[in-house]
């Protein structure tokens, strides 16, 4: 039961777009998460030579064979790679930090130094004032002319460019610039609807907790119906590629597995010792909430398993923009009564479809 509850909330996590919880992750890896943050303190803060010499360290106790944990220190050196990696980032990262902070500190020096050099220069001697007040000389207005003119002379002048330099109609550079401004805007567009479309609606977490809802809590024996039973079709062209972007739909699926007591397993086991368990049943939930055409209800068709005659394939058919979805159950017949839990309905954009099989009993 605790291993259907992981697995469920596991698909939870990837049906609605989330992280798993960090203590299943950490189950999956092979790792405790109480040594987690014993490896993180490990290695984080080590430089790039210190990581290194770290996993030959490690690498050469593990080839002695003087390791005592070495499903520890084989989890240690996978995270290496990421914490070196890191390491090197920032070793970069100051390096070219450095490198500019010179480049911004070395136009500052030279000018530092050509203050320093006109500083340096030795001051002329100026004239005696005095000495030149006391021969005054009369001013004529020739002179005075000239030195109106020189005075002006200190504006500069205005520098032409070259006539032969090709010219922008101002009309021909602002029609570039708004078809400029078009693109980015349709590229920016384009992003944010590919973002969107990849990340999952509120509507399917919506679906996600009807079909929850419809099934009802997990009982003794139920499982969850994940990927890894799903079934990998061959590659169809559909004709509605061009017009919309094909996708699988989104499934919750359970799988209800119990004992059956006939005579034989009564005879040979009890409720200490019980009988190994058999598929009884199958739920399955198929989210179609974009479909074009609403009108048409999606359909199921059975076909037969060339690996195995024990086994059926299950194949579930919609209209655009849903590809077909198959799944592997058992081959055996099953209960059409609404009263032995038949159902199949499409409502609110869920295609639920769940069954039993029939229970023979042998009578004398």
């Amino acid at each position: 039961l605790a291993e259907a509850r992981k697995k469920d909330a596991l698909d939870r996590a990837r049906v609605r777009g989330e992280q798993p919880p960090a203590e299943l992750l950490a189950e999956e890896r092979g790792l405790h998460s109480s040594i987690e943050a014993d490896v993180k303190s490990l290695l984080e803060g080590k430089t790039y030579s210190e990581l290194e010499a770290l996993q030959s360290h490690i690498e050469s106790q593990m080839r002695s064979g003087t390791a005592k944990v070495v499903e520890y220190w084989e989890a240690v050196l996978k995270r290496l790679h990421i914490y070196k990696a890191k390491a090197c980032l920032k070793e970069i990262h100051a390096k070219m930090l450095q490198k500019h902070l010179e480049r911004l500190e070395q136009p500052m020096g030279s000018q530092d130094t050509l203050e320093e050099d006109q500083d340096s220069r030795p001051i002329e001697d100026e004239p005696d004032q005095d000495a030149l007040a006391l021969s005054p000389e009369p001013i004529l207005d020739e002179e005075f002319h000239e030195e109106e003119e020189e005075a002006g002379s200190f504006s500069p002048e205005l520098l032409h460019g070259d006539e032969n330099d090709e010219t922008i109609d101002p009309e021909e550079d602002r029609a570039i610039l708004e078809r400029k401004r078009i693109v980015v805007l349709e590229e920016q567009q384009r992003r944010i609807q590919e973002a969107m479309a990849s990340r999952p609606t509120t509507s399917e977490d919506d679906l996600e907790m009807k079909a929850m809802k419809a099934m009802g809590a997990m009982e003794v024996g139920d499982a969850v119906f994940g990927s890894s039973d799903e079934v990998n079709l061959d590659s169809q062209v559909y004709w509605w590629h061009d017009k919309y972007r094909p996708r699988k739909p989104k499934y919750f699926n359970r799988v209800h597995t119990g004992y059956e007591w006939n005579k034989y397993n009564q005879t040979h086991y009890d409720h200490d010792n019980p009988p190994p368990k058999i598929v009884q049943g199958y739920k399955f939930n198929i989210f179609y909430p974009d479909l074009v055409d609403k009108t048409k209800a999606p359909t199921f068709t059975i076909e037969n398993d060339g690996d195995s005659a024990e086994t059926c394939i299950i194949r579930f058919h919609a209209g655009p923009p849903y590809e077909d979805i198959a799944f592997r159950v058992v081959n055996k017949e099953w209960e059409y009564s609404h009263k032995k839990g038949f159902k199949c309905t499409f409502e609110r954009g869920i295609l639920h479809v769940y069954f039993n099989f029939k229970r023979y009993r042998y009578r004398r």
